[in-house]
């Protein structure tokens, strides 16, 4: 008879540990990403960066995350990222975006809404909009294209 395997050391069982909080917190960021820019490239959105296609990434990122985590997440994210709007207009667009897109995401039904409405969002969007609950991005002259 063979003996039986000797259980894995604590310090295993720990790496092991590790590794799987890892993979998870990588897992979430792949699934936004995932999920944004398959919506994103198949917008047909001019102004990857600073124009309707920044506000529609940006607006839809923040409801992916607030629909699925919570709209304190994408607090946070804006704050650390973002400087909370700080700094030029076009931190100052991508936080004015993504709390609108926290609004809708904590607020949609279902998934499909909350596509809808952030689209709709940004349909109705214009440049330099004030209003908290009108997408923005900025005048053409500073669009860029780019994919982030």
């Amino acid at each position: 008879m063979s003996a039986a395997p000797a259980p894995p050391s604590r310090r295993r069982r720990w790496r092991r540990r590790v590794l799987a909080a890892l993979v998870l917190l990588g897992a979430y960021p792949a699934f936004v990403l995932i999920a944004v820019y398959s919506q994103w490239f198949a917008a047909g959105l001019p102004g990857g960066r600073n124009g309707p296609a920044d506000a529609y990434r940006h607006s839809l990122a923040s409801a992916v995350v607030a629909y699925t985590s919570s709209p304190r997440c994408v607090d946070w994210v804006t704050a650390v990222m973002e400087r909370d709007g700080a700094g030029n207009p076009s931190r100052a667009m991508d936080a004015h975006n993504n709390r609108i897109g926290a609004r809708i995401g904590a607020a949609a039904a279902t998934w499909t809404a909350m596509q809808r409405e952030v689209r709709a969002a940004v349909d109705h969007g214009a440049i330099d909009a004030r209003s908290p609950e009108q997408i923005t991005w900025l005048a053409p002259a500073a669009w860029q294209d780019r994919l982030y």
